[in-house]
């Protein structure tokens, strides 16, 4: 699977995708991440890229013709000659969750476009854009945080990316609930033991021991999701 990522900001996202597991996935050649400097799109001899709102206020705007200048170069690059799936991080934009990260990575080719500033020339985006995706009901300075969020979250279940399936499908919200306590050496610290069930080696009783936990831990915690996973059954 292809990322390619439209940012001002290329070093910022460099940084964090170029460690730990993503970024030995990426060496390992299970994904492939590009990330594009819009600047070096614009035909501004300042490597402009934005200018203040049509209608007054406060900020500037990123223009419509860098973003789609590098969309463009990204789309005529490498050897996938269809369009990408193209994403703007925005927060007007649906709330990312694991349900939609499970869809998008059947994707081969995924576009991420960041904003900054005071956002994008919406023309850009009725041109290229095809769904906006949040992170969350907050602020942030630009689209890499959010970027980075979804290429975590899609690129762990590609294959090859982590040893096994397990390694997902048993964190939280991948079946629709949280989940259960983990605990490791040594059995007793602080006075608090590890529950007797997972030092026995019997494998149906530690299963069905953590399932029950999975189910506590969301109604506790999350009883939004604990209902809809209810509902779901």
């Amino acid at each position: 699977m292809r990322f390619d990522i439209a940012t001002l900001f290329p070093k910022m996202c460099e940084a964090v995708l170029s460690e730990s597991i993503i970024g030995r996935a990426r060496t390992a050649g299970f994904l492939e991440v590009n990330c594009w400097n819009i600047r070096d799109y614009t035909l501004d001899k300042h490597r402009r890229v934005d200018d203040s709102p049509y209608g007054g206020g406060r900020g500037m705007v990123m223009q419509a013709d860098p973003i789609f200048r590098c969309y463009q170069a990204i789309c005529a690059d490498g050897e996938m000659a269809e369009k990408p799936h193209c994403i703007y991080l925005s927060p007007k934009g649906k709330v990312l969750t694991q349900q939609r990260a499970r869809e998008l990575v059947q994707q081969p080719r995924l576009f991420l476009l960041c904003g900054h500033y005071e956002g994008v020339d919406e023309r850009v985006l009725n041109e290229i854009i095809d769904e906006e995706i949040s992170i969350g009901d907050y602020v942030l300075t630009g689209g890499e945080l959010p970027a980075l969020v979804l290429v975590d979250t899609i690129a762990r279940m590609l294959p090859g990316v982590l040893p096994e399936k397990c390694c997902f499908e048993e964190e939280s919200h991948y079946s629709g609930l949280l989940e259960y306590p983990q605990y490791t050496r040594p059995a007793v610290w602080h006075g608090q033991e590890v529950p007797e069930v997972l030092l026995t080696g019997h494998h149906k009783n530690i299963a069905d021991w953590r399932f029950a936990q999975s189910l506590d831990m969301t109604k506790q915690h999350r009883p939004d999701l604990y209902l809809d996973y209810l509902n779901k059954k």
